[in-house]
């Protein structure tokens, strides 16, 4: 018959087979992950209400703090506890919204096998932005809020160009660029300044708008040395 076993202990404390270090700090560890969790959860709850009203607001007026967390189900203090003001907050969206396009694109890119192919997708990517009505007035409304308090749609850091101009760099040294990464910043922050035309003018990019864009983008790289 086998004998009952008692598990080995540390200060009293049973040790589970993946336990390291003392039992303080094994809860300590808990309670931060724990904690680290549930801060995630408000920041996201955060950013998607501060979005959404301010799409509603669109560029009539600018949202204040208490609308916001009152949408996100929130208090003043978690909000403060993640954004020392409405300008921070505003400067998370415009990086957070950045990040999700560029995720967005590089999926899209990868469905091509040239780098012509890619550079295309790159642009009807950025200009996607401004063929969707509710996602055109949702940009609109972020870029009018950023460009009141100082954190423009093209200002950083991080811009949002600087960040969409990332998924560009491989195919443009694939294109033969002598500066992939400064190719591809000039193209991003021009293709996205037209793409602020386009939502301050409420205005569809077209398929012209898409293939002059393009061609715009890949002479950059295959013009090059011709003027040496």
């Amino acid at each position: 018959m086998k004998e009952n076993t008692i598990p080995p202990t540390r200060n009293g404390v049973a040790e589970g087979p993946g336990d390291t270090g003392d039992v303080a700090d094994r809860i300590a560890r808990r309670a931060l992950a724990r904690r680290g969790a549930h801060y995630a959860s408000e920041v996201r709850a955060l950013l998607d209400a501060a979005l959404e009203v301010m799409r509603r607001c669109g560029t009539a007026s600018r949202p204040r703090v208490a609308e916001i967390v009152t949408a996100a189900g929130l208090s003043n203090e978690a909000f403060y506890r993640h954004f020392r003001s409405k300008d921070a907050l505003v400067a998370a969206i415009m990086e957070d919204g950045a990040e999700r396009l560029c995720g967005y694109i590089t999926h899209q890119m990868a469905k091509e096998p040239t780098p012509e192919g890619k550079v295309r997708r790159w642009v009807e990517g950025v200009l996607s932005q401004a063929m969707d009505e509710e996602t055109a007035a949702a940009t609109l409304a972020v870029m009018w809020n950023a460009q009141s308090v100082g954190e423009g749609f093209l200002a950083g850091p991080p811009s949002a160009a600087g960040l969409l101009a990332v998924p560009l760099r491989a195919p443009y040294a694939e294109l033969g660029s002598e500066n992939p990464d400064l190719d591809a910043s000039l193209a991003a922050h021009a293709t996205v300044g037209r793409l602020a035309d386009h939502l301050w003018q409420r205005r569809r990019p077209t398929g012209a708008d898409v293939d002059h864009i393009t061609r715009f983008c890949l002479r950059t790289v295959t013009h090059q040395g011709a003027c040496e």
